[in-house]
């Protein structure tokens, strides 16, 4: 990367930072959620750990992990999609590609306020849930980056295909931005594993990058051990459905420039 590209990235980071310095409720905004979601499933996880001691206790941290996990991969997508609808929203869209800035460096751009927006609002969620509840989920151990990096990319991944709908569907297809992720939770194993899935569904699980690292992450909390294979085929298909999704977007963005609707989406 150049250091012209650099600097157009960091031009749209700053353009999407600048709508938050002086904007409390967009900062209260990014952590409501996953502090509440946290809270909700600490107060069941502590009820479950009182009913039935020790097993329940374990089952807890499971249950704890599997949503701050998950609320990765959500922060990550919406994050991503949420900086793309709000150049939508201002009618700003066209006039980001009057400028210089190439699609790739909108995702570069989009991909690192993603990344900011996550761990702003996740960072409360887990302290939180230490002092609350006692549950660190950094007792994962060093595996935890590759877990965040995992779901990370499957958030992107789907960010990208909900954009690349938006390009192509314009305002209706807006409020997928909100749900796709939530539709796929039944299918991804946040809090129990796949093998509790009809047998019909297992072979689509397996195909959800997030199946995996929550196999692996019930697998360190409860054995102690890394399981290398299901991130690696994590890691994987997550290159797999950014590959894909990526050349959908880039397909349906060409067609928005060839039609004009880059001047006019969300109209």
């Amino acid at each position: 990367m150049n250091a012209l590209a650099a600097r157009r990235i960091w031009g749209l980071l700053y353009r999407h930072l600048a709508l938050y310095r002086r904007s409390w409720p967009r900062l209260l905004e990014l952590a409501y959620w996953p502090v509440l979601q946290m809270v909700v499933w600490g107060f069941v996880t502590a009820y479950l750990a009182g009913v039935q001691n020790n097993v329940a206790s374990v089952s807890a941290g499971v249950l704890l992990g599997g949503v701050l996990l998950w609320e990765v991969a959500i922060r990550s997508q919406m994050g991503f999609a949420i900086s793309f609808l709000e150049e939508i929203w201002s009618r700003n869209l066209g006039h980001v590609f009057v400028s210089p800035l190439r699609p790739l460096e909108l995702v570069a751009g989009l991909v690192g306020m993603s990344m900011i927006r996550m761990f702003a609002g996740l960072i409360p969620a887990i302290l939180l849930a230490f002092v609350m509840y006692g549950f660190g989920l950094w007792r994962l151990g060093p595996v935890l980056v590759l877990f965040f990096a995992g779901l990370m990319m499957m958030g992107w991944a789907v960010a990208l295909g909900v954009t690349a709908l938006i390009l192509r569907h314009g305002a209706g297809a807006e409020p997928l931005a909100w749900s796709v992720l939530f539709g796929l939770t039944p299918f991804a194993a946040v809090f129990y594993p796949v093998s509790i899935l009809p047998a019909w569904l297992q072979p689509i699980a397996w195909l959800i990058p997030a199946a995996h690292v929550f196999e692996g992450m019930r697998e360190a909390l409860l054995i102690g051990t890394i399981a290398w294979g299901h991130l690696a085929a994590a890691l994987l298909l997550d290159l797999i459905w950014l590959a894909v999704m990526g050349w959908l977007f880039l397909n349906q963005f060409e067609g928005a420039r060839e039609r004009g609707a880059l001047l006019n989406i969300g109209e």
